[in-house]
C-alpha cells in the first residue's frame, strides 16, 4: 500500500511504554476529531491504534506509530502506519486469526484491528520486524 497521497497533519509517537499506547491512541482520536469522524469513528480508530501499539510493546518492546490525515481527491482518510525492528511473525496468516495469541492474551490484537479499519496491510519478515499500514475513511466526501 505504497502511499504517494498528500500528507496533511501527522504525528509519530515512540512506543516504549504502556504511557506511549495511551499517548498514540489520544492522538489518532485527535487527528479523527479534526478530519470530523463521528465520536464513535473516533473510537473504532483509537482502539485499533491501542491494538497495533500494545502488540509493538509485548511483541518488539519499541517501535513507533505514526499517525496522518491524508488526502486523495474527494477522499480524507486517517492513517496509521505502526512499525517495529522486533522479531517480526514467522505465520502471518495465523497471527491474523481471532484468538491467535503467544503471549497469553486473547488474541483480538490483529485480527481485531483489521476489523475496526477499512485498509489492514502487514509487511513482516522474521528478525527484521514488522509494519503495519491501516486506513480509516471519512464515511463523506471532503473538499480540500
Amino acid at each position: 500500500m505504497s502511499d504517494p497521497i498528500e500528507a496533511v497533519m501527522a504525528s509519530e509517537v515512540t512506543i516504549a511504554s504502556d504511557v506511549d499506547v495511551v499517548t498514540a491512541r489520544q492522538r489518532g482520536r485527535e487527528l479523527a476529531a479534526e478530519l470530523t469522524f463521528s465520536r464513535g469513528d473516533q473510537t473504532v480508530i483509537a482502539a485499533a491504534i491501542s491494538e497495533i501499539a500494545r502488540n509493538i510493546l509485548t511483541y518488539a518492546g519499541r517501535g513507533t506509530v505514526r499517525m496522518s490525515i491524508k488526502h486523495d481527491g474527494d477522499r480524507s482518510a486517517v492513517v496509521v502506519v505502526a512499525r517495529d525492528d522486533g522479531p517480526g511473525i514467522a505465520d502471518i496468516t495465523l497471527a491474523m486469526r481471532d484468538g491467535y495469541s503467544t503471549s497469553g492474551g486473547l488474541g483480538v490484537g490483529l485480527g481485531g484491528a483489521r476489523q475496526l479499519m477499512d485498509e489492514f496491510e502487514l509487511i513482516s519478515a522474521v528478525g527484521e520486524g514488522t509494519t503495519i499500514t491501516m486506513r480509516k475513511w471519512h464515511p463523506r466526501v471532503h473538499a480540500r
